[in-house]
């Protein structure tokens, strides 16, 4: 089979995007789901902040989108560090350096998993990518 040949590796058959590593959604937008994306919270039509991290939406409202309390992108792809989402969920976005507001996210809930605080950093360093 020459076609299944000239496809090997891309993990699709069909020739394209190598599919290895965290991708947005199967690995990140779960967590995002059900910690994030809940009534009151980030999802709807006038979500805080405007961000809405709700299922289709969350790559258009954070990968290179400045953020409104901070001078840092939402989301810099390839840069978790430079990322105030992550320094949301770490609790770190008080920092110097962050210049950010307010709680820790996921707000008046327990903290995520290091688990998978870890798996959006490895996203974002892996280049944010809509997958």
């Amino acid at each position: 089979m020459l076609l299944g040949a000239a496809c090997a590796g891309d993990g699709t058959g069909l020739g394209g995007e190598d599919d290895t590593g965290v991708k947005l959604s199967t690995d990140v937008q779960p967590i995002l789901t059900a910690n994030c994306a809940l009534s009151g919270c980030h999802v709807g039509n006038n979500p805080p902040e405007g961000m809405n991290l709700s299922l289709g939406m969350t790559f258009a409202n954070t990968v290179n989108v400045k953020s409104r309390q901070s001078a840092l992108d939402r989301v810099e792809p390839s840069n978790p560090d430079l990322s105030y989402l992550v320094h949301k969920i770490q609790g770190t976005q008080l920092d110097p350096g962050v210049g950010g507001l307010f709680d820790r996210m996921p707000r008046n809930a327990n903290p995520l998993p290091q688990s998978q605080i870890d798996l959006i950093r490895k996203w974002i360093a892996e280049g944010a990518k809509n997958n």
